[in-house]
């Protein structure tokens, strides 16, 4: 079976933040997220609102572009926030311990195109694009047998 595509309007940055509140709810260790979208498409403040939502304390969720790689101890397990956008080899993705945290953590990756052969088959695509000031669109893609409770949830925006 081929994968399932829904499209989300997200007119301002709240309403972003509400979906990803709402997908981390759904989340459990293992599940990948693969963020795309140019530079200002929202990746980044979508991964925070998700992962703050997911802590039981509040905690700052400051983007990982320079350290790469941001780990958080929730009570759904651990959650990974890694920033690709500065390797230039998958090789160097394999060297952060990412591939293992694929399989015991929460990750959320953001420019997923640096991970080449290392992209998780069952990952979840979300795809952010510029529709104004503030306004974002969302493509959201994945298996329907894997990712359906989040697809269904995601459609009711």
């Amino acid at each position: 079976m081929g994968n399932t595509t829904c499209q989300i309007d997200l007119p301002t940055p709240d309403a972003t933040t509400a979906l990803a509140r709402r997908i981390g709810a759904l989340l459990r260790p293992g599940d990948v997220l693969l963020l795309e979208g140019g530079i200002g498409a929202g990746k980044t403040h979508f991964a925070r609102a998700l992962i703050q939502s997911l802590l039981q304390e509040p905690e700052d969720v400051p983007s990982p572009t320079f350290t790469l790689v941001q780990i958080y101890d929730s009570p759904h397990g651990e959650i990974w926030h890694a920033d690709l956008y500065r390797l230039g080899h998958p090789d160097e993705v394999a060297e952060l311990g990412l591939t293992e945290a694929f399989e015991t953590a929460i990750c959320l990756v953001e420019w997923p195109d640096r991970l080449g052969e290392l992209m998780p088959d069952s990952a979840l695509f979300l795809g952010f694009a510029l529709a104004g000031d503030s306004a974002r669109t969302l493509t959201i893609t994945g298996d329907p047998a894997r990712w359906r409770h989040v697809l269904d949830e995601a459609a009711l925006v």
